[in-house]
């Protein structure tokens, strides 16, 4: 099987100083569609909002063509697209009672494809309102070890859909270069050859654990980050200052460049565990399925569990590594040894079977839980379920595996009886 993987690279362009008004002009223009798309896209809260690329396109396209004397068909297109898919999202916050606005543009960022814009390794030819502009990259004198060298100059990735930015403190302008590659891995289409690591988010303590008994990251110095960030803007906004506003707008980017970084290193760990036992899968719980159990800054919470997800399908991708999801049901309740699914076996971060006496970790628990519900959904993928064959999920010491004949129901054994006053000796 075949993976795309997808790197972005930051190079500066040598602009000729004489074209460089041709690309603030484009910009401008391309701001203007995406502007007008939205304008005319959005429709909340009288009626739906249009977030379909093809409708906007239908409506509007030609009008725009116009409107900027005939920027570059793609320009338009990218620019439509750019607002559409903006307001979708926009649509899916408004869904989970989210506060959010129409999308406006006004900062430098134009979207090139092939049809814009002619990519080399060491240049890129871009339209312009004006005709178009060839600009060399600045590339480091030895680019061994870094992007450029490992996806830029590299002949095995190729140039996809980027963009160009620009810096205004510097008067520089950058191309994004998204860079491309098909990477044959050996996943596993047969559930034998498959190895699953499972992940449990949490709310506090560690924000993940593994089924290898892994604690990655920690979730409680994370929220007392957001908490103080709280605080602080909080004041500001009571000061109402122009200088309390700025300083809100820097402490928040500040903010967030951070928790990314740190969810960055979280994800990274995770991937690494996965490659240091084997793992084919790696397992989540469906964010779409916890979100009611998430009490604490629910929606800061939702984004970090997001985020994390994100990161690690991304990295387990370059790594052939297949990230899937699983429900959540029952994975703090059951047991991963016996099976028995009581609410009374989990005392918050302590696990305890009360009917096989297994205890242990409970985030380390539903982990393992995790890891066999994605277990089970491959080895039931098989076209001969009484056959031979097996798949395993990776476990703090070795593996477990599921087959045909054992324990192999993602459906909770529960517990019948009332259960004991105290758990048996």
């Amino acid at each position: 099987m075949a993976w795309e993987v997808t790197h972005t690279v930051r190079v500066r362009l040598d602009v000729p100083n004489d074209r460089k008004s041709d690309l603030h002009a484009t910009n401008q223009k391309f701001q203007y569609c995406a502007n007008r798309t939205a304008d005319w896209a959005w429709r909340y809260p009288d009626e739906d909002c249009v977030t379909s690329k093809s409708e906007a396109e239908n409506a509007i396209y030609d009008d725009l063509r116009e409107e900027t004397d005939y920027l570059h068909a793609n320009l338009v297109q990218k620019a439509i697209k750019r607002a559409t898919d903006d307001i979708d999202n926009c649509v899916d916050r408004l869904a989970e009672d989210e506060n959010t606005s129409k999308p406006e543009y006004n900062t430098f960022s134009i979207v090139y494809d092939k049809r814009a814009a002619t990519y080399y390794r060491d240049k890129v030819s871009l339209a312009t309102v004006n005709g178009r502009v060839e600009c060399e990259y600045d590339l480091p004198d030895n680019p061994e070890g870094t992007p450029h060298g490992e996806y830029l100059l590299n002949d095995d990735y190729s140039f996809s859909t980027s963009t160009v930015h620009y810096d205004s403190k510097t008067d520089e302008f950058y191309l994004h270069a998204a860079m491309e590659r098909e990477l044959d891995v050996s996943s596993p289409e047969k559930a034998e050859d498959s190895k699953v690591l499972g992940v449990d988010c949490n709310v506090d303590d560690h924000i993940a654990v593994t089924s290898t008994g892994e604690f990655v990251g920690n979730a409680d110095y994370l929220n007392h980050q957001r908490r103080e960030f709280e605080k602080r803007r909080a004041c500001l906004q009571q000061t109402g200052t122009e200088a309390a506003h700025w300083t809100f707008q820097r402490i928040g980017g500040q903010f967030g460049r951070w928790s990314e970084d740190y969810l960055h290193q979280c994800s990274k760990e995770l991937v690494a565990e996965a490659q240091r036992h084997g793992c084919t899968h790696i397992a989540f719980e469906d964010l779409e399925q916890i979100r009611e159990r998430i009490s604490d800054g629910k929606k800061f919470q939702q984004w970090a569990f997001r985020a994390l997800q994100q990161q690690t399908e991304y990295k387990a991708e370059s790594a052939g590594i297949v990230v899937e999801k699983v429900e959540p049901q029952y994975t703090s309740q059951q047991c991963s040894k016996c099976g028995c699914t009581l609410e009374e076996n989990r005392d918050d971060q302590h696990f305890e079977c009360l009917d096989c006496s297994y205890a242990v970790n409970a985030d380390y628990n539903a982990a393992k839980n995790i890891a066999r519900k994605l277990a089970v959904k491959l080895r039931r993928g098989q076209k001969s379920p009484a056959g031979g064959a097996f798949c395993q999920y990776a476990l703090k010491l070795g593996v477990m595996t599921v087959n045909a004949t054992e324990v192999a129901s993602d459906t909770p054994v529960r517990q019948n009886e009332s259960p004991p006053a105290s758990p048996p000796l």
